[in-house]
């Protein structure tokens, strides 16, 4: 690959995961406005979240078979241009029906399904065009984006909201369509060979989860407690910004900002710094893990808004030191014909963990302030315990050896078959 093809595939790839968290991140300070307007409950907010969310984790499995059969492109696109008929159909219900919650609702799947074909593909992409070093660097990349669409999207969907709570639905198609022609036009996929068909690849599928389960499904499962605290810290910090602190508009969307600042900026440091060195980034996902379990344990004794923000800041900053290791680990965890599936069983939980998010928080939000950050303090020493003991990268190796060395022998090396 040429250093311009490089580059634009970069780019436009990484605008992928950007624009896919704009699905979720830009709605969370219009969620208390929408809740007013169309007369809901704190349970049938939450599932403006929560449906696009399952229904992106549910299907991600099979457009990650389709990615490895097909290409990449031919599901990224069309993907995108489904996340976008999505936003019209939820914008339209709302600027023209009267009881328009049930299509919004609607509109909100179709585009979880569109979302389904996009970031966890493109994580796949990264790891046929770049390798080593570069493919870190750009997943840390990939990372940072989606971390900086989380920044961006508060204050986006903040200032859209401004013309009118709607809105921000009919900004997803605008997004989508342009980006689908970017990524068709900007990125040169690599030919290779047609993927397995479904019963020889589910075939190889048990072997990879037979011989790498041991630490692969600990990583899904870390991975997807990431974001479920983000999603689920975010969402509440949007109804006590308003409710109680009478924070809203373009304020309360640069407030929901600072801390994911504090996870892009650090995602995009450790991307560039873990590289392949196993030792490396065992001990980073660790020191992330310890972060972001001290700050819910810390955040549990303060309602002050400031000491919120600043202590749940380091919790985010944890996550950003997590998240770029464990999309290293497993985009090199196994050949290239199984990639598809295998980062998209990954986005299917990770999915599955923002989609769960908010109804569970806002359930615990009824009970008392303490108990959403204890609770989320027991679930981080759990998950620190199941990766401190389950995800155990092995040794690299110095010099040439050590810079073709792939993520597959994590814990041996594989022996070639007929």
């Amino acid at each position: 690959m040429s250093e311009k093809q490089g580059i634009s595939a970069m780019i436009a790839i990484s605008l992928i995961p950007l624009v896919m968290v704009l699905g979720n991140s830009m709605l969370v300070p219009v969620l208390p406005t929408m809740k007013a307007k169309l007369h809901l409950s704190q349970f049938q907010v939450s599932l403006i979240i929560t449906m696009f969310s399952l229904a992106a984790g549910i299907i991600i499995p099979v457009v990650g078979y389709l990615s490895d059969r097909f290409g990449r492109k031919l599901v990224i696109v069309p993907s995108l241009i489904v996340y976008g008929i999505g936003g019209i159909i939820s914008g339209l219900a709302a600027w023209l029906m009267d009881n328009s919650y049930s299509v919004i609702l609607l509109g909100r799947i179709i585009q979880g399904l569109g979302a389904a074909g996009t970031s966890p593909i493109a994580m796949a992409l990264i790891g046929d065009l770049y390798s080593g070093a570069q493919e870190s660097k750009a997943l840390g990349i990939n990372e940072s984006s989606n971390g900086f669409g989380k920044i961006l999207s508060p204050i986006i969907g903040s200032s859209i909201a401004l013309i009118t709570w709607f809105a921000v639905f009919f900004t997803f198609p605008v997004l989508c369509f342009l980006l689908a022609l970017f990524v068709w036009f900007g990125v040169k996929e690599k030919k290779k060979a047609q993927g397995k068909p479904l019963p020889e690849y589910l075939t190889a599928l048990k072997k990879i989860f037979k011989q790498k389960g041991k630490w692969l499904i600990p990583a899904f499962f870390v991975g997807s407690t990431g974001l479920f605290i983000l999603f689920g810290i975010l969402f509440y910090l949007s109804d006590v910004l308003e409710a109680i602190f009478k924070v809203d508009g373009i304020l309360k969307g640069s407030i929901l900002a600072i801390p994911l600042m504090g996870m892009v900026v650090t995602s995009y440091i450790t991307g560039a710094k873990i590289k392949q060195n196993k030792p490396l980034i065992r001990k980073v996902m660790i020191s992330g893990l310890v972060l972001l379990t001290a700050s819910m344990f810390a955040v549990s004794f303060f309602k002050q808004i400031y000491l919120m923000i600043g202590l749940i800041t380091i919790g985010s900053i944890g996550t950003g030191l997590l998240l770029p290791c464990l999309n290293t680990l497993i985009t090199g965890a196994v050949e290239k014909a199984e990639r598809g599936m295998i980062t998209s069983l990954y986005g299917s939980v990770r999915f599955l963990g923002v989609a769960f998010g908010p109804p569970l928080f806002s359930w615990l939000m009824k009970i008392s302030h303490k108990t959403v950050f204890f609770s989320m303090a027991g679930l981080c020493i759990l998950t620190l315990i199941l990766a401190f003991f389950m995800i155990k990268p092995g040794k690299t190796k110095k010099g040439a050896a050590g810079e073709k060395e792939r993520l597959t022998t994590l814990f041996k090396k594989r022996v070639p078959t007929n």
